[in-house]
């Protein structure tokens, strides 16, 4: 009787346990946050529902149960989109798709957070949006933080130093443009200039900061917006002449998705963005990504809208975000997770007044439903579906976009694996991971003013402080440095080396020359290099001699011009004595020059000892006189030859006398009627 209770028990709790798994709701509802009236919503708008659609039509995923998707419009406004946010937690709602905006993402993740309902965000990519702040928040769409390195890797590329950022003052832009400071430091460059600019500003607000951008020395310009204010900054900038040759702009993923977005590009919009660089999150060519792009065009008749629009990168992101959610969902219910909810005890502490804050209560199945979502792994439209331990998706890529002519151009890519390159970022993954400055490559680019040419990325400030450089007023070797007293113009060797390296700095020096001297005579250098210490100049260029007590005192450059003078003075201690001579020659060099001693004297020996008798004589003798043979004169007895030549009526007498000194005979010519 004990076992057969024991029994019923154990088949009463499977019994109970099976009922629990597989008792599915016939229905689950999820909230949609996002601006149906803008670049990302439009394409957000569509995707979703044909998720939706899909999911409701496939039976292998959400079985029994039908995904009901709730859409609000949030109109771009952020008051409107929290309380939006606030109307689905009263809802009973399990999940919310959205915010788009990150400035919203910001206030509605705290409610998230206490009340336990997963926010799938296609759109909010502020990087400052982390799960360890935010943990129900799941961006499922790449972080800014990627983006700004791409960025930042691409001014790194080009070797520029210094560029100033425009930015929407918001969450969004603040944040964005802060982590792209803050990856420009890893690599040796700096943002000079920050531009922000109001949300909502009016043109004339846009204009002024416009103008204070052109005044800087920098001429690469980062531009992290949003398509109505970017496209007007843009247009603005074209009429104050910042789009043309000598300027650099790199626009984030917003220009890029408003233009995928245009099935017809307007000739005179992008000839207000030509040689710009914009970056697109790169999304690989997958079997989903085909079928939706496909049917793309019938999904927008159906949905009844009047202007025709294609899809981006954002739309896909939304598509998979559906997905997402049906996977977790399924994964939940499947591991005996059921739709209740509870009251928040602290809303009861709150006196509410007129608000009804018991209405919105705590998803009792939140954090296991959170779970779910970041283990999801599957291949969505985009490529790849699958969270890292940070909560971002994986493999971050992004596509290297220049706008030329009427249309877009793709000269590479950047992903977070193997940094810029020519080739997909999904066949480099099979590879091994470098990220060597020598593989970062990507195609010509053409830059405004319709060149090839690398852009400096900088010109000398209109505003900027400049050097006080003094120069010689020389009155003589005016070659070096000169100055003209009618125009002031300076000119001389030394000026032009200067300007040729200020040329090539990789950042702007404003300066000026300032003349010391009057001109008439040469001025005392000691007082031009004392002005450097009492701040009346910055530098000094001239023909300045490097002297010991002025070293003291100032620093000096590499001499470009030779004195002339040389001292050689001994690297190491060298002690004196009775033999020094011999130090200025190595062994090696003395014992050459003996061999080509006893050379010579053999040499001479054979050609005197037959004809001289100083050379003959007994061995010893000889063997003296080789070795004093080239240094001791040898008088060799010549006889007077005396030749009359004949047929000439006055004979002459050749006289040859020997010369003591050289051997050589001197011929004297006389006259014999004078003789």
């Amino acid at each position: 009787m004990k076992f057969a209770l024991h029994f019923w028990g154990l088949f009463c709790c499977l019994y109970a346990l099976s009922k629990n798994i597989y008792a599915r709701p016939d229905a689950v509802s999820v909230g949609a946050l996002f601006t149906f009236n803008s670049t990302i919503g439009r394409a957000a708008k569509i995707a979703i529902s044909a998720a939706v659609n899909e999911i409701n039509n496939d039976s292998s995923i959400l079985p029994g149960t039908n995904l009901v998707v709730e859409m609000q419009d949030s109109n771009c406004s952020g008051f409107v989109g929290i309380v939006q946010a606030l109307q689905f937690m009263e809802k009973d709602t399990v999940a919310i798709i959205g915010p788009q905006s990150s400035v919203i993402a910001h206030v509605v993740s705290h409610v998230a957070n206490e009340l336990q309902v997963p926010m799938l965000s296609f759109g909010a990519t502020d990087p400052t949006l982390t799960s360890l702040q935010f943990p129900f928040l799941v961006r499922t769409t790449r972080s800014d933080h990627f983006q700004m390195a791409a960025v930042a890797d691409l001014v790194d590329y080009y070797e520029w130093k210094q560029v100033t950022a425009i930015y929407i003052d918001d969450d969004y832009g603040r944040n964005g443009i802060a982590s792209l400071g803050d990856e420009l430091v890893k690599r040796r460059a700096k943002i000079s200039f920050k531009a922000a600019v109001r949300p909502g500003a009016k043109k004339s607000e846009m204009a002024s900061v416009l103008v204070r951008v052109a005044l800087r020395e920098s001429r690469v310009v980062i531009l992290h917006a949003n398509p109505d204010s970017g496209l007007t900054l843009l247009s603005l900038a074209r009429n104050l002449g910042m789009t043309s040759s000598g300027y650099v702009w790199i626009a984030t993923d917003w220009l890029s998705s408003f233009l995928d977005s245009s099935p017809r590009l307007d000739i005179g919009l992008l000839g207000t963005m030509q040689g710009f660089l914009t970056l697109r999150q790169h999304t690989e060519n997958t079997r989903r990504k085909s079928m939706l792009a496909s049917k793309w065009s019938a999904l927008v008749k159906k949905d009844s809208v009047d202007d025709k629009f294609l899809i981006n990168s954002y739309g896909f992101y939304a598509y998979d975000t559906v997905w997402i959610l049906a996977y977790a969902l399924d994964a939940y219910f499947s591991r005996g997770g059921n739709i209740s909810f509870s009251n928040d005890t602290k809303l009861h502490e709150v006196g509410a007044g007129g608000l009804q804050l018991k209405a919105m209560t705590v998803f009792d199945g939140g954090r296991l439903l959170l779970e779910r979502i970041q283990q999801v792994n599957f291949t969505g439209a985009t490529g790849p579906v699958k969270f890292d331990t940070d909560g971002n998706l994986i493999r971050p890529a992004y596509d290297i976009v220049n706008i030329v002519g009427s249309g877009l151009r793709t000269v590479g890519y950047w992903s977070n694996y193997s940094g810029l390159s020519t080739l997909l970022p999904e066949t480099l993954y099979m590879k091994p991971a470098k990220r060597v400055r020598g593989d970062q490559k990507l195609h010509t680019v053409i830059w405004p003013g319709e060149t090839t040419v690398r852009p400096r990325g900088w010109v000398f400030p209109n505003n900027g402080i400049e050097l006080k450089i003094g120069v010689p007023n020389r009155a003589s070797y005016r070659q070096f440095v000169s100055v003209d007293d009618n125009t002031g113009t300076v000119r001389g060797f030394c000026i032009d080396v200067f300007v040729a390296a200020a040329n090539l700095l990789q950042y702007p020096v404003p300066f000026k020359f300032v003349p010391f001297g009057d001109g008439s005579q040469n001025p005392s250098y000691p007082d031009l290099i004392n002005n450097i210490l009492t701040n009346d100049f910055d530098a000094v260029v001239g023909d300045i001699a490097i002297v010991t007590n002025r070293t003291r005192v100032v620093d000096f450059t590499q001499p470009y011009v030779e004195s002339g003078l040389v001292v050689l003075t001994s690297v190491k201690k060298q002690s004196s004595s009775g033999w020094a001579f011999l130090q200025p020659f190595t062994i090696k060099m003395w014992c050459v020059t003996g061999l080509f001693f006893l050379v010579i004297g053999t040499v001479v020996w054979l050609l005197e000892h037959r004809i001289n008798d100083d050379f003959r004589g007994p061995p010893v003798k000889q063997v003296i006189t080789v070795f004093w043979g080239g240094h001791e004169k040898h008088p060799r007895p010549l006889r007077d030859h005396h030749m009359a030549l004949r047929g000439s009526d006055h004979p002459v007498q050749l006289h040859c006398q020997p010369d003591l000194h050289t051997h050589r005979a001197a011929a004297h010519i006389s006259n014999h009627r004078d003789r």
